[in-house]
Parts: structure tokens; sequence; C-alpha cells
């Protein structure tokens, strides 16, 4: 059976205070009808003074779902871990961790956007420093144990819930990256399809004498939405997609390896590039994918067409995936 994810991000170039805030109560209320379906993940993000108001707390929005759902999973991939004071984010994954009964999954990125850091005065070029940090913190700090952070003695509280802590896995296409879920003995997140980061990682592993796993997109991992018609879908929302992927490229630079990178400069190149794809519920059953990634409000899509496309889904795919 295939895992299922509905994505949300919250993006909505110009809108107003009110027709975001319709946005993401839509996005909660989606969730929720995604828990009561069987869908098994939100996974939602982190991004900063965008001028299309990507969703910058994931955190305060997971806790929204967690509150409006029982079963589904929210994983927050990524998180930006050095723009984080160690200490309280402990204490938010903790509480979140309680309050869903160890639903949350958190993958711990560094970011490749610098005027986010500048944006919270956070050192640049000391951002793996920072993040080891964060990452040994959290670790230290769910023990519940006091300990030595920063030349003084603190304690966190509460303990979470899930033993030995929440699911936390290191994000990233890097070998530092890998190199440093190892060193911890954290899963590995890669942020795409890379088998020889992944085999790096094993080989690290064996040499720090730890023990972890790999998450890893697989080789196509498009991002969905379900229409009856494909063609006046493109025709009407392509535009969504292709801003979206058009904000994605003008952050990421030549080194960086993302499962949803994409080139396209017009909606026909973006269709014909297959990362955003309109299908119809017969054609999404015969992807045949290990993942369905559903994306219903990209780029400020429609509420009502994301509602659409996703109880299409629910209706007319989800059954014939769980067989």
């Amino acid at each position: 059976m295939p895992v299922t994810v509905v994505r949300f991000n919250l993006v909505e170039p110009g809108a107003t205070p009110a027709s975001l805030g319709a946005r993401y109560r839509a996005a909660v209320e989606m969730a929720a009808y995604a828990d009561e379906q069987g869908i098994s993940t939100v996974q939602t993000e982190e991004h900063h003074g965008v001028p299309n108001n990507w969703l910058p707390s994931p955190f305060v929005f997971a806790g929204a779902v967690f509150g409006a759902t029982r079963r589904i999973a929210v994983t927050v991939s990524a998180m930006i871990g050095p723009l984080h004071d160690p200490l309280r984010l402990a204490e938010d994954i903790a509480v979140l961790d309680l309050v869903s009964g160890g639903r949350l999954v958190t993958v711990a990125g560094i970011g490749y956007r610098p005027q986010e850091y500048a944006q919270f005065d956070v050192d640049w070029k000391g951002r793996g420093r920072l993040q080891d940090e964060l990452l040994e913190t959290l670790l230290r700090a769910w023990t519940g144990e006091p300990f030595t952070y920063r030349g003084r003695t603190v304690r966190v509280t509460p303990r979470p819930g899930t033993q030995p802590h929440p699911l936390l896995l290191v994000g990233g296409s890097s070998k530092a990256a890998a190199r440093r879920a190892a060193r911890l003995g954290l899963p590995f997140f890669p942020s795409a399809h890379l088998p020889e980061l992944e085999a790096y990682y094993k080989e690290r592993l064996v040499e720090y004498g730890t023990e972890g796993w790999t998450m890893m997109p697989a080789a196509e991992t498009p991002l969905l939405h379900v229409a009856e018609d494909p063609d006046r879908g493109w025709a009407e929302y392509g535009g969504h997609f292709l801003h979206e992927a058009r904000t994605y490229a003008s952050w990421q630079s030549a080194g960086i390896r993302s499962a949803v990178r994409s080139a396209a400069t017009t909606v026909d190149e973006l269709r014909a590039e297959g990362v955003y794809r309109i299908v119809t519920p017969d054609e999404c059953v015969a992807l045949g994918l290990d993942t369905y990634v559903l994306h219903p409000l990209a780029g400020g899509m429609p509420v009502e067409e994301g509602w659409r496309g996703l109880r299409l889904f629910a209706e007319q795919v989800l059954p014939r995936l769980n067989g």
C-alpha cells in the first residue's frame, strides 16, 4: 500500500489577510478530511520573508492540524535548524509530540537562502556548527535531565512521550549532512533521489559505530493534482504550479539537489517536464507510485479547486490504491 501525502506551504501571491486566513482554515479542514479518508501524512515546510506568503511557522501549523485530526502524521520537511532557538524548539516539539500522541516527524535541514539567515541575524557561514549544536541539544534536552548548554546548566521539561525521542531526521543533499546524521545516529532524509549519498551515509554509520536508516524520495516523486479534465486543469491552473516552480528555481543554486527542481519557464514546459502533474483518477492509479504527493493548494490554487482535487483522489483513487 503506497504512502499518501497532502502537502501544504500556504503560498498565495497578493493575498489579503482575509483570503490568507481562509486558505489556512481550508488547509486545516483538508487535513481533517485527509485524516478521515486514511491518507498517511500532511507535509509542510518553512521559509521566511517570501512575498508570496510562504508558510514561516510549520510547527504552529502542525499544532492546528493535530487539534483537528486523530491519526494522520505531520512531517515538517524541512525546518531550517539554525534559525531556531534549540531549547525553545525542544520544548515545542515535546509538546507537539505529547498532544499528538507521537505523530510529528521533523526533518532538520540548514536551508539554502542566505537572506533568511540575514533576516534573523544568524551567521550563514556558521550554519553547520549551529546545526550540530541544535541537534545535539535536542537529543540531550529530550532526556529530561539537566545538562550543560552554552556554559550553563539547563533542563527541558516536559519530556516527550515518544521514546527515546520524537522522530527526528537530518535532511540535506550534501556529504556534510550525511556525516552529521551518521555521527548522531539519526535517520537521513536526502532532499532528492541520491543513492550514492545514501551509500555514503551507510559507510559513515559503520565508521561512527552508530545505527540509522534512510528515508529517500523515489526516483520519480511528482507533485499531483487530480482533475477530470487535465487539459482544462493546465489551462486554468497551470500558472499556480509555474509560480511555485519558478520561486523554487530562483532560490536553488547549481549545487542544490531537490526532488522538485524544475527548469521550466512556461506552463507548457512545466507540463512536459513532469515534476508537477495534473492527472485523471485513472491516470493517477496507473502511475503505480510508492508515494503519492498531493498538492491541493499549490502556488495559490483556488481553495475550491484544491478541494475538488483532494476529493477526487480520496473517492476515486485511494480505494483502488489500498486494494
